[in-house]
């Protein structure tokens, strides 16, 4: 399988989305998870951000999960708002954000990531 740091993975079932979140869970990485709808404006608008955190958080898992698509996601982690964020790490829902709220995103993103390898600092 290829590599998957640095971007958004979309997770078009809930097997698919079982299957990332157990691969981050053994690893001891974070999730963000972006619950988003198509019909969804604020969605569109954080989306490019959203994958621009991917590109920079190469040590964290990003994953797309549509509402609409994917209801039994949606009604376990009780998402009631578009878009909506939430951060699991070891299994746990460590943080979660309702709305395209940009520097939130990243200040929880900074909080709750695992420190990159030191071969990767700037």
């Amino acid at each position: 399988m290829a590599s998957e740091q640095g971007v958004v993975i979309a997770c078009h079932s809930k097997a698919e989305f079982d299957a990332h979140m157990t691969k981050a869970q053994e690893a001891g990485k974070l999730v963000v998870i972006d619950f988003t709808a198509a019909w969804c404006g604020p969605c569109r608008a954080i989306a490019p951000l959203f994958v621009e955190h991917a590109k920079k958080f190469t040590q964290v898992v990003f994953l797309k999960v549509d509402v609409d698509e994917v209801k039994e996601v949606t009604a376990a982690y009780e998402v009631e708002a578009m878009p909506t964020f939430h951060f699991v790490k070891n299994g746990k829902t460590v943080a979660t954000i309702v709305g395209a709220r940009k520097d939130e995103l990243l200040a929880q993103i900074e909080k709750h990531a695992a420190p990159a390898p030191a071969s990767a600092s700037a």
